[in-house]
C-alpha cells in the first residue's frame, strides 16, 4: 500500500507559479512511475504529467509543456510539479498518482494508475 499526500495549492494571478508537492509513502518509490493529473469542475480528470521510475523520461499534456515541469527525489520520496505562466484554465484539484511495475505504457490513463491522493486545489485568478 502506498499512501500520498499532495500540498502546496492555493489561489494565484493568471501569470503566477506555484509547485505543488506529494509525499508518497512507498518502501521503494523508485518502483513507481510517478503521475499528475487534475479535474475541473464539469470535467472528467486529465493527465497533466508523469515521471519514470528515476526521472529519465518525462511525458507531458501539450496543454502544459513548456509550462510546467515535473520532478523527483527518490531519496526524498516526493515528485513535485513546478507549475510556471498559471492561466485560468489551469483551476483544478490536482491529483498525485503512482503507477507499479516495469511498463512505460499507456500512462496518460488515469486507470494505469494504482494509488491516489487526495487532491490538492489550484485556483487561477484572471
Amino acid at each position: 500500500q502506498v499512501q500520498l499526500v499532495e500540498s502546496g495549492g492555493g489561489l494565484v494571478q493568471a501569470g503566477g507559479s506555484l509547485r505543488l508537492s506529494c509525499a508518497a509513502s512507498a518502501r521503494t518509490f523508485s518502483d513507481y512511475v510517478m503521475g499528475w493529473f487534475r479535474k475541473a469542475p464539469g470535467k472528467e480528470r486529465e493527465f497533466v504529467a508523469a515521471i519514470s521510475w528515476k526521472g529519465a523520461t518525462l511525458r507531458y499534456a501539450d496543454s502544459v509543456r513548456g509550462r510546467f515541469t515535473i520532478s523527483r527525489d527518490n531519496a526524498k520520496n516526493t515528485v513535485s510539479l513546478e507549475m510556471n505562466y498559471l492561466e485560468p484554465d489551469d483551476t483544478a484539484v490536482y491529483y498525485c498518482a503512482a503507477k507499479s511495475g516495469s511498463r512505460w505504457n499507456d500512462i496518460e490513463r488515469t486507470v494505469q494508475y494504482d494509488y491516489w491522493g487526495r487532491g490538492t486545489q489550484v485556483t487561477v485568478s484572471s
